[in-house]
């Protein structure tokens, strides 16, 4: 409970600094003060939701023959690392945080060295709200750093956000001190549209699913399978809402897209692109490196949306994770054909479906090999919900009452009541 009131209180003040974390966010990273601002609600959120869960933390009574029993005790690991990515870098500190304090534990957070400031902040608020001194500390660094902390003999656990191949490299570090790790790692989302869908609908979930933070969002729904009788009509109604997205300053309230990361990633993810096209995928829209209008913005990492038709699945922008604002859409007939295509990839983070038949949306999420699935909307992020992947995408859970689990350990307790029965 002691927990609980320091948790409860972090809460309260992130909700009273969010314009100012906000701002910093946007500095931080480049994406819209608008979706800073939503990214800054859901951190509260959680923070106060494991507030309310440290209560509740319990073990098992298991009673047993001659009026012996036994019980378990959920216990803290020790100290976890968490290791930040630069897309959602105050949200995923507190996702890793708040759960691990919450259990008892200490941790220690790597920020990714793109987006090095707002953890700071939340560090600052930690202290504020009477977290001691030394159980939340943030370390800054690169690769290095990350390996330094892996290695460790004290670390008890790695959590990690981040691309496959660095995730690959944390689990190989891990296996030598054979410390749990829960990786949360990249994705190339199947988002499937049914003909009998709300197209309105559908075209939103679609620019949800590709577009938000730059397109720079593991989850995102980059493969668009459209079914092919509304293919024309879906088309025709995305492109024209992408054209419409503002980009700009992101600190403008109307702007709903801002610079990528860094010239590197821009430059990546443009790559990208003219490989679509050379592959002989049409650029409906987009695609092209952006200058705003404010001349004080002519050297940001902009690029303007895409949107990719004449697709096909051996296409390199289908099979691999591009992590910018690139929709790739893709014709289908049949949803047995659709499902098979869908989880004919090596990731499996996250999948949806957009179709007014109740009973196919359940069978199909069912098929599909993805750890969040989504009915009818997309990219929504409640914090009491379990986030995490399957296959190459990682394992472990953030979120919900699940991520107790990754951040406690069980010990089992046998009490005997009568005398020992011996062999000997």
């Amino acid at each position: 409970m002691e927990r609980s009131t320091i948790l409860l209180e972090a809460a309260r003040i992130i909700r009273e600094r969010k314009e100012e974390i906000a701002k910093m966010e946007t500095i931080n990273n480049g994406k819209s003060i608008f979706e800073a601002l939503v990214d800054v609600d859901i951190s509260w959120q959680c923070v106060q939701y494991y507030a309310g869960l440290a209560g509740s933390l319990a073990g098992q009574h298991v009673q047993l023959p001659g009026g012996s029993f036994a019980y378990t005790r959920r216990e803290p690991l020790g100290v976890c690392v968490g290791i930040g990515a630069w897309n959602y870098p105050f949200q995923i500190a507190c996702w890793k945080s708040a759960p691990a304090l919450a259990c008892g534990n200490a941790m220690i957070f790597k920020p990714s060295p793109f987006t090095p400031i707002s953890v700071v902040m939340l560090a600052e608020i930690y202290n504020e709200a009477g977290v001691p001194k030394g159980l939340f500390n943030v370390v800054q660094g690169g690769a290095a750093t990350g390996q330094f902390l892996c290695h460790h003999p004290n670390v008890a656990k790695v959590s990690f956000t981040g691309s496959v191949s660095t995730g690959v490299k944390i689990m190989e570090m891990a296996a030598k001190g054979v410390k749990p790790v829960t990786l949360e790692l990249g994705g190339k989302s199947p988002l499937i549209i049914f003909s009998d869908c709300i197209l309105k609908n559908a075209v939103k979930g679609a620019l949800m699913a590709n577009f938000l933070t730059q397109g720079e969002v593991c989850s995102n729904g980059t493969r668009v399978f459209v079914q092919r009788n509304i293919l024309p009509a879906f088309t025709q109604e995305v492109v024209r809402q992408t054209q419409n997205i503002k980009i700009g300053d992101p600190l403008l309230e109307d702007t709903r897209m801002g610079p990528l990361i860094n010239r590197p990633h821009l430059e990546k993810v443009l790559s990208f692109v003219k490989q679509a096209k050379d592959q002989g995928a049409e650029v409906l829209c987009g695609g092209e490196p952006h200058v705003p209008e404010d001349p004080k913005l002519s050297d940001g990492f902009y690029m303007s949306p895409c949107v990719l038709g004449n697709c096909e699945d051996s296409m390199t922008c289908v099979k691999e994770e591009i992590f910018g604002p690139v929709m790739s859409i893709l014709p289908f007939d049949t949803e047995e054909e659709v499902l098979e295509r869908a989880n004919s990839t090596r990731f499996g983070l996250a999948g949806g479906v957009f179709t007014s038949d109740i009973q196919r949306g359940h069978r199909v999420v069912a098929a599909l090999q993805a750890g969040m699935c989504f009915i009818n909307n997309y990219n929504i992020s409640p914090v009491e919900l379990p986030f995490g992947g399957y296959k190459m995408s990682g394992f472990g859970r953030e979120n919900g009452e699940a991520a107790i689990d990754y951040y406690s350990q069980l010990k089992t307790v046998c009490v005997e009541m009568g005398d020992v029965e011996s062999v000997f």
